[in-house]
């Protein structure tokens, strides 16, 4: 099934990541970088269908090799900071063959990104040996526009903040040279009594101050190249987006396919089902090692709930179309429609059942987290000054006894309190129920996907009290087609049918929930609130006082009946 999946990414030396190891990773093969004299190998890395590198036209020759482009980009960079290139992961559709990819992403490249002076570097993997089928496309792309001579330009531009008649503005140096006859004049650090203040060099002369520093005064991050400015936009990076859902349909109708992709979100097209999150090739691994990954249990948990509220929409739906010409039908559609809120309501309160258990989570775990990191703190920092101590006890000579007197005095009470620092942040690795210190590091992705859970459970909890409300909206519209019936017969057929509803009530419930157990207690308390909700919360006992009075009527007319049979006058008897 064709999917929508386009996953941006920027790769900076920040993080640790070069151009060069995602060219060599994304097309198998060995590249050498010579910024940092790192050779990155994936040729035996398998799944590589495809790869091809694109240049614009102003771009040297040369860089087809894919290892002389992106060391070009590394040595164009200087900082270890450095942005270096962007990539995008997109998903391919399954029902599509290679050539079709190739067409798709050679039209998607060329258009979007060549087309606007960037050089593209793409490879389209397929791993074998999955328990799913994956093909996706990597593309990498440079981040520095190209002058018309295949130079790399700026990407941002230093930029001084001039000063003129107490106005202040920016300039590149290339505009100063005319902004400096205009008057304008660079600020610099001056000494004025213990402070520094930036001002204009003739404000200074007059003043008799002392210059600081010999750097003018310029903005924080200087000036962008526009190109640049706009590719890192989120304007462009939603066109993007839009123009590889179109190129991806076109090709999908052209094939024949009915299937289509859309890069909206579910808000934006109008959904109220929960998208599921990317859950990665790590947490596949761990699922398939046996372990429980928390990216995949909670893409289950929301399938399990979209898959939920789709039934309980269909639900209501056949029950409202469904042709009520009879009060037996009537009386099953009611109790149908209320069995489903109470569903509704069961469902929610489970829901916020599973939300107060994350909160309560939370709001230990963070607490103790929060100690745990102040506690590997303090520690480290006695730990330095204790080896300090050391350091200088081993270099002090023999006479200077007092010294080492006191420094042996501090070395033992710190490694004491280091002693009971370290039981302290035990106690906590036991509670988190971690066996040691390494086994924390997987705590801060706990409570972030606890917080997720959280969030997630929220809207879930909303959507179901919005289903609940539009339910009870279909119960009115019931309750006005029962004004043309008797309300005791329609009461009457409504009862007799309810045992029947409720065990098939109990039966969905059981398979949905996870461990197939249903709790009695809350289901009665869903459906007295959805009684309470329908006005219905004394049905039963109108009911039964309802068929006592029919019954005492009953019998009082029978025994008037029987009175007056006897009064009646035997005309025979009299005759004789």
């Amino acid at each position: 099934m064709a999917i929508y999946h386009m996953e941006a990414k920027v790769i900076t030396r920040g993080t640790g990541r070069t151009a060069c190891g995602a060219a060599a990773y994304m097309s198998c093969s060995r590249i050498y970088n010579d910024y940092d004299g790192i050779q990155h190998d994936y040729t035996c890395k398998g799944g590589l269908v495809w790869e091809h590198v694109f240049l614009p036209p102003m771009a040297p020759a040369e860089w087809n090799d894919r290892a002389t482009l992106w060391n070009a980009v590394e040595a164009a960079e200087k900082t270890k900071d450095n942005r270096l290139a962007r990539e995008f992961i997109v998903a391919l559709p399954v029902e599509l063959d290679r050539a079709v990819w190739t067409e798709i992403l050679t039209g998607f490249i060329t258009e979007n990104f060549v087309a606007d002076g960037m050089c593209a570097d793409v490879s389209i993997h397929r791993p074998k040996g999955r328990d799913h089928d994956n093909p996706h496309a990597h593309i990498l792309l440079t981040v520095r526009p190209l002058d018309e001579k295949g130079a790399w330009q700026y990407k941002t531009e230093k930029e001084y903040l001039c000063v003129r008649s107490g106005e202040e503005r920016g300039f590149t140096a290339a505009e100063f040279k005319t902004a400096q006859a205009e008057g304008w004049e660079k600020q610099y650090q001056y000494k004025t009594g213990r402070k520094k203040e930036y001002m204009a060099p003739s404000e200074a002369e007059k003043r008799g101050l002392e210059r600081a520093s010999k750097y003018p005064k310029a903005t924080k991050f200087g000036r962008q190249n526009p190109i640049s400015a706009r590719w890192n936009s989120e304007e462009e990076l939603r066109r993007w987006r839009a123009a590889w859902a179109d190129a991806v349909n076109r090709a999908l109708e052209r094939s024949g396919v009915e299937q289509r992709i859309d890069h909206r979100s579910h808000a934006e097209r109008g959904l109220d089902v929960k998208p599921t999150v990317h859950e990665g090739y790590k947490a596949r691994k761990l699922e398939k090692a046996g372990f429980v990954s928390d990216r995949c249990e909670l893409n289950r948990q929301i399938r399990a709930d979209n898959a939920l509220i789709t039934q309980l929409k269909n639900t209501v739906k056949a029950l409202m179309s469904a042709v009520v010409t009879t009060l037996a039908d009537l009386a099953l559609a009611m109790e149908r429609l209320r069995q489903h809120i109470i569903l509704l309501r069961y469902h929610r309160s489970c829901v916020r059942k599973r939300r107060a258990e994350a909160n309560d989570y939370l709001s230990k775990a963070e607490p103790m987290y929060q100690s745990y990191s102040d506690l590997t703190r303090e520690i480290k920092e006695k730990v330095v000054e204790r080896k300090a101590l050391k350091q200088e006890l081993a270099a002090l000579p023999v006479l200077s006894v007092f010294r080492r007197g006191e420094l042996k005095k501090r070395i033992a009470q710190l490694s004491e309190e280091i002693g009971e620092l370290e039981l302290s942040k035990n106690g906590i690795v036991s509670g988190f129920g971690k066996e040691s210190n390494k086994e924390m590091s997987a705590v801060p992705k706990e409570i972030k996907a606890a917080k997720a859970n959280v969030g997630a459970l929220d809207g879930l909890e909303a959507r179901y009290t919005g289903e609940i409300e539009q339910s009870g909206q279909e119960f009115d519209r019931l309750k006005d087609k029962a004004k043309h019936y008797d309300l005791f017969e329609l009461t009457d057929a409504r009862l007799a049918l309810r045992p029947q509803v409720e065990n098939e009530a109990k039966e969905s419930i059981r398979k949905d929930i996870p461990d197939r157990k249903l709790s009695t207690w809350d289901y009665l308390l869903s459906a007295q609130e959805t009684d309470k909700q329908l006005g219905e919360d004394g049905m039963e006992r109108w009911l039964a006082e309802r068929k006592r009075e029919r019954r005492m009527e009953q019998a009082q007319r029978e025994r008037g009946e029987r009175d007056e049979r006897q009064r009646k006058p035997k005309h025979r008897g009299m005759e004789r």
